[in-house]
Order: C-alpha cells, then structure tokens, then sequence
C-alpha cells in the first residue's frame, strides 16, 4: 500500500484532473480514502478540487465525525455516505464522488441504468464479457445521510458493480484502491454518455 504521503498526491491528482473535466462544478464533490492504519481521510467542505492541497484532507471516524487535529474543520456533508460504504464493504480503500453529466441524464426518471453489448462494461468489476446487461442502481437524492445509510444496506446486493447515482445529484464509486475505484467511475461515466447519445 501507498504511503500517506504518496496516497494524498495521488488523489490530489485525480481529483484536479476530474475537475477539469468539469465532475466538480463550484465545490461540489467529495473523496476519501483508507491509510495504512485503515483511517478514513476525507476532503473538507467548500473547497475548490482546481486547488486542493495535502492539507484539505482530514480525518474522521467511522461515523464521520472530525477526529484529531481537525475537531474544529467541517468534513464534506457527505461524509457519511462514505463511512457507509467502508462498513459495507471492508476491502475498499478508496471511494469517488463525482457531479458528472451523463450519468444524471442517463438516470432521469428510472430506478437502474442498463448497459448491454458494451465492449467496455468490462471496466465493471467481475464483468468479463460484452455479453448480458449490466444495471446500476439510481437512488433519490435527499439531504438525510440517515436515508442513505439504510438504502444502501438494503440494495447492498445491487452494488456489485461498485457504483450507483444519485438522481439529480451525481455518482458514487468504490474499489480496493486508487486505480479500482477510478476505473469504475470512469467505466459508468462513459458508458452513461454511450446511452444518453443513444437514446436521445
């Protein structure tokens, strides 16, 4: 595993170039991931992703409430749904949060987005084939991280794909590390666009 250090600029990375791509529109989004002690660091609030630095990551515990030295800073409001994600899954180390386009209109108005024939829904863990459908699960949005908390223990099942949307909102994405969990990001984004083009 990555050092604390090398993890930071690693996310650091990732997140400027999603923002330049325009998944982080005004302060939107958040990310977190596990050190090597399997503490949850997560980006605070209000924080332009253009120019975040090492020192906009902060702790928290796994219930999302600020630990140590950053007591006093307000983590993401989101938060919480992060710490959900680490409970149900406990081998992820890195979760994803992005406000892209395509994957909201791909969403309108439906409870799942089915993806079949796609050459590249292999970028879906456990996915080996063009074959079959792929569904990921649509959520509503909502303000309560309570109400995520229970929808996502009871569509637990529905996240095999490492991923999900929130309608009007955006993505979620997870994975064992930094490399997993963008690739399954990416995978959804795009082939989100592919329907969206189609469809329209």
């Amino acid at each position: 595993m990555q050092t604390l250090a090398e993890m930071k600029q690693a996310m650091i990375n990732t997140i400027r170039r999603y923002n330049g791509m325009g998944w982080s529109p005004a302060t939107s989004t958040n990310y977190s991931f596990k050190d090597e002690s399997g503490q949850i660091w997560v980006t605070r609030s209000g924080i332009d992703k253009a120019e975040i630095t090492v020192d906009d990551f902060m702790t928290v515990d796994e219930n999302g409430n600020a630990t140590g030295e950053f007591v006093k800073v307000r983590p993401s409001a989101e938060t919480g749904i992060h710490c959900t994600l680490y409970r149900l899954f406990p081998a992820i180390n890195v979760v994803l949060h992005s406000h892209g386009v395509y994957p909201l209109l791909a969403a309108m108005k439906k409870e799942c987005v089915d993806f079949e024939g796609f050459e590249v829904q292999k970028g879906f863990d456990g996915v080996s084939t063009h074959e079959g459908k792929v569904s990921i699960p649509v959520f509503p949005n909502h303000q309560d991280m309570d109400f995520f908390d229970e929808i996502l223990l009871q569509n637990k099942s529905q996240l095999r794909h490492h991923c999900f949307i929130i309608q009007k909102h955006g993505t979620y994405a997870w994975g064992k590390n930094l490399f997993e969990a963008r690739r399954h990001l990416e995978t959804l984004d795009y082939l989100s666009r592919m329907v969206w083009e189609e469809n329209r």
